[in-house]
């Protein structure tokens, strides 16, 4: 084989005199190509094994591609000819899509609603050069079923074997959990669990992204140079996703540095954030960057036309989207403010903060002395647990003596507020007990604080308010999330707890560490802020966490306000009150609070408002003066309206089976003589459930581990082909103490059919192809065509017909549709008689080489076709380095630089094109019988 071919998944080789199916081939550098493959001849039947080119030639024979020529043709006595047609429908599945097919192939496949909206972003991904998107729907969308489907295009492609998805450590599971139960997408989950195992369970400085294909894992623990960094520098992936990859953004942090990397080492790439910009045009450039680097000529000066093809972002007053979920996301309640009347002691405070601390002169001094007086009345208008820790902390640093007689005195007002003088505790609990939290009741609520203190003690305090015995609060009637739970096991135990129905959870006390990418909403629909942020965004965030697609009942928001009796003073209503309501409007007329300010940083908006405070501006007036005035990144943020991709139908993906039920009922009928002895299968309507084999238990092993460990799996596998079925198991589930459905429903690309396809495709011996009776007036070879690109990627795939043999041969490129006129399908009949094959036999030769020329003929059309599609890049590549170049003429660095992007991108395009000579298999003979 020479160097630079690549052979498709699907082909048969031979190696060490071995018979092995080809299921994935990428470069390899100085050793050629790699090949994985899985054997087919008797000796290696079922084993897996990775073959370098090079290697293997310096070994003796190296790797040789089998001749379609040298094909014998078999006799099926299947009956039905079942095995033939059970082997054209496994090499129609595990033939790659070519890169010219653009539409979706599997997005009614999966456990989840059919909703056009959640199609989109696979549909952009598929339409560029590479799959490379920034995925901006607002909270509660579905970005992880957009996610999903994406990848699961990318994996029927071919382009999915090696797959890294990067979130924060508190969603690997849910992320995780999703992935599988509607995709059966497999990820290893590698936080510190999965790092533990991987110690014990691969050899000593083994790369773990050699040993595991499909990983999850967080940021935090793959930025970590010393356990990963040199394992990734070597490591290409086929799709690279980054969930809330906003937090990339600082071009010098480590997670900048890891998102870059990355983006070097992969085709695809997939960013995920409902905030994607931080207000900053130039920092936005750069991650854009990430997915194109000659999208943006000026980071400082660019239009959303400059993007279109690289993001996509909707929000939920989209007419697509609001026309589509339906009663699957009720619109959400009003935000109710619950006025909390300040106590006396309460009062007293309040006073002092505003008499002394905001005064002209107050006491505090130091580096941001002005700033710090608001420091306390958040904590305070938090709790006055919160405001006593605020004020430890400064009176452990302060040497000033005015500033610590002030400290002193209002630590000594703060420790005089007992519980019972809290008015926000008195009113919270209030409103819980009409929302209905007490024992004996299933009612879920989510209280949010920004301060860790006061959840900590509204954890202590309240259950027992309520009515929860010891036992209850023992049980873990209520549950706390915040920045302090620093194991990743931890946060996800947590976060599952409150999402099982039967868990004893009612109550779960949380902040900021949860107002991003966690799913709150699947047993709660009760959202309190017992202390607001100072920031629409992260109001806007937190609500998300039940306000989000899949919501079964009107999420409702409640706020707690302290308000003092005497007018001048600073309380709630100063400022979260105002924010509270303008968060409301902002969500009800826009979709979203990000372009109220302008700022779209929850942090600048905070910064922004302070300053304002300074200036005695009010909160109103600070909002009306930041209005977004337009720009780069408002007119981003509006790109939604204008971003429509024109309806562009289904891939036609030809198949001899209506459905993966009667492939996977036909395929277990072949392959086992006795499937209820061999498997001990049982089949109840549509549900599946038998012992799986040890090749398959192998398979297993890329499953989550979770879901392997709480149902066997490894003992007993059960699946269901009904997708209600599997959406109830699924909702069972949730009201189990697992996460994780006992019956999984069977996508084509679930490991039991991917096992199943490579079982047919391996029952032929070595290099036949069956003959079939059919319906057809003369001899019909039935051959596969596909050039390859330089990536190893089917650019061009042709399922061709010859007939006309052996004078006059023709050639069509419909197989499909001579199957069906053939009558090839469940209704045949199959003597069973034997037969000469000779006169067919001694046709192949000819056969293969007018299939051959067709293709040779038509090479020129193909690649034009391919041309046509990179031409308008290379175009838009020129323009691009010119404008670049123009920016800086004497820069000699920047020269260099766009040198270096100009030329990846160029071997980029170079390697997309047809590479090599076409790769053509016998697959069957149709034959009249006459």
């Amino acid at each position: 084989m020479s160097e630079e071919a690549m052979i498709p998944r699907g082909a048969r080789i031979l190696v060490r005199d071995e018979e092995w199916m080809v299921t994935a081939c990428e470069p390899a550098g100085p050793h050629g190509a790699k090949i994985e493959a899985i054997g087919v001849s008797e000796f290696a039947r079922d084993t897996t094994a990775t073959f370098f080119t090079k290697v293997e030639e310096h070994a003796g024979a190296g790797v040789q591609l089998m001749r379609p020529e040298d094909t014998v043709l078999v006799a099926d006595h299947s009956p039905k000819f079942a095995r033939s047609r059970l082997f054209l429908e496994a090499i129609l599945r595990r033939t790659p899509l070519p890169q010219t097919e653009r539409r979706l192939a599997m997005a009614d496949g999966f456990l989840l609603n059919p909703l056009r909206y959640q199609r989109r972003p696979a549909e952009l991904a598929l339409k560029g050069l590479r799959p490379r998107i920034l995925l901006a729907d607002v909270v509660g969308l579905g970005k992880t079923l957009e996610i999903g489907l994406t990848l699961a295009e990318l994996i029927r492609r071919g382009r999915g074997e090696k797959i890294l998805v990067v979130t924060p450590q508190h969603v690997l599971e849910q992320f995780q959990h999703e992935l599988w139960t509607r995709f059966s997408i497999p990820l290893i989950r590698l936080d510190s669990i999965g790092i533990e195992r991987i110690q014990r369970e691969i050899p000593a400085g083994r790369n773990p992204f050699t040993y595991y294909k499909k990983v999850i894992v967080s940021i935090d623990t793959l930025k970590n140079p010393g356990k990963y960094g040199q394992h990734l520098e070597h490591i290409r992936w086929d799709a690279v996703v980054i969930d809330e990859s906003h937090n990339l953004i600082s071009e010098t942090s480590a997670r900048n540095k890891l998102a870059r990397l990355l983006a070097g080492n992969t085709d695809a790439l997939l960013l995920a954030s409902a905030t994607p910009h931080n207000g900053d045009a130039r920092s936005f450039a750069e991650l854009i960057n990430l997915l194109d680097p000659t999208a943006i000529v000026n980071p400082r000066d660019y239009s959303a036309k400059d993007i279109e093809h690289l993001y996509i972002r909707r929000t939920k007053v989209n007419p697509e989207v609001r026309d589509e979920v339906g009663d699957q996301w009720p619109d959400r309640g009003p935000s109710v403010s619950l006025h909390c009347p300040a106590t006396p002691p309460e009062e007293e405070v309040l006073g002092e903060l505003a008499g002394v601390w905001l005064a002209a002169d107050g006491p505090a001094t130091g580096k941001g002395r002005r700033l710090f007086p608001y420091t306390l009345i958040k904590s305070f208008l938090s709790s006055h647990k919160a405001l006593a820790a605020t004020v430890a902390n400064r009176l452990k640093n302060s040497t000033d003596a005015r500033e610590r007689q002030a400290l002193e005195r209002l630590a000594e007002l703060t420790g005089k507020i007992g519980d019972d003088d809290s008015a926000k505790l008195a009113t919270l609990v209030a409103k819980l007990k009409q929302i209905g939290v007490r024992p004996g009741s299933a009612e879920r609520v989510v209280v949010f604080s920004e301060s860790v203190p006061t959840l900590n003690w509204l954890k202590q305090i309240v259950p027992a308010r309520l009515g929860f015995s010891d036992a209850d609060v023992a049980g873990g009637v209520a549950d706390v999330l915040h920045g302090d739970v620093t194991s990743d096991q931890e946060q996800q135990r947590i976060v599952e707890r409150f999402s099982l129905a039967d868990s004893s959870v009612r109550i779960l006390f949380t902040g900021n560490v949860a107002s991003e990418g966690v799913n709150l909403h699947r047993q709660c629909h009760q959202l309190i802020h017992y202390d607001l942020p100072w920031s629409l965004i992260r109001i806007e965030q937190r609500n998300g966490r039940i306000d989000r697609y899949g919501q079964r009942y009107q999420p409702q928001f409640t706020a707690l306000i302290l308000k003092s009796a005497v007018k001048e003073r600073m309380d709630d209503t100063t400022v979260a009150e105002v924010l509270l309501k303008r968060e409301e409007a902002a969500h009800n007329s826009l979709g979203t609070a990000e372009t109220v300010t302008g700022l779209y940083s929850g942090q600048k908006e905070e910064d922004r408002l302070l300053q304002d405070l300074l200036k005695d501006k009010t909160a109103e007036e600070s909002l009306d003066s930041a209005h977004a005035e337009g720009g780069i990144l408002t007119a981003i943020l509006g790109l939604e309206e204008d971003h429509h991709l024109p309806e562009q139908g289904d891939a036609d993906v030809p198949r001899l089976f209506a459905t993966t039920e009667a492939f996977v009922d036909e395929a277990i009928k072949e392959i086992f003589k006795d499937p209820a002895r061999d498997l001990e299968l049982e089949r109840t309507g549509r549900f599946l459930a038998l012992r799986p084999p040890e090749d398959l238990i192998h398979r297993m092993r890329s499953l989550p581990r979770s879901y392997l460990k709480t149902h066997a799996v490894g003992k007993r596998m059960r699946v269901t082909f009904d997708r209600a079925d599997a959406q109830r198991k699924l909702d069972e589930a949730r009201r189990t103490k697992t996460i994780w459905p006992d019956t999984a429903y069977l996508t084509d690309l679930h490991p039991l059919v991917e096992w199943l396809v490579d079982k047919v495709l391996v029952r032929l011996g070595r290099q036949t192809a069956p003959v079939l009776l059919a319906q057809v007036p003369e001899p019909a070879f039935l051959v596969q065509g596909i050039y390859s690109n330089a990536l190893g990627q089917p650019a061009v795939v042709r399922w061709m017909t010859v007939t006309g043999l052996p004078n006059t041969p023709a050639v069509r490129d419909d197989m499909p549709q001579v199957l069906k006129e053939a009558g090839v399908g469940p209704g045949m009949w199959n003597p069973d008689q034997e037969r000469d094959l000779s006169r067919l036999q001694r046709a192949v030769p000819a056969a293969v080489a007018a299939a051959r020329h067709h293709l040779e003929a038509e090479r020129a059309r193909y690649e034009q076709e391919i041309e046509d599609q990179l031409d308008s890049y290379r175009g838009q590549l020129g323009v691009w380095v010119q404008e670049t170049l123009d920016l800086v003429v004497q820069d000699g660095r920047l020269k260099t630089k766009v040198g270096a992007v100009e030329k990846r991108q160029r071997d980029l395009l170079d390697s997309l094109q047809i590479t090599g000579e076409p790769l053509l298999r016998l697959l069957a003979v149709l034959d009249g019988g006459a």
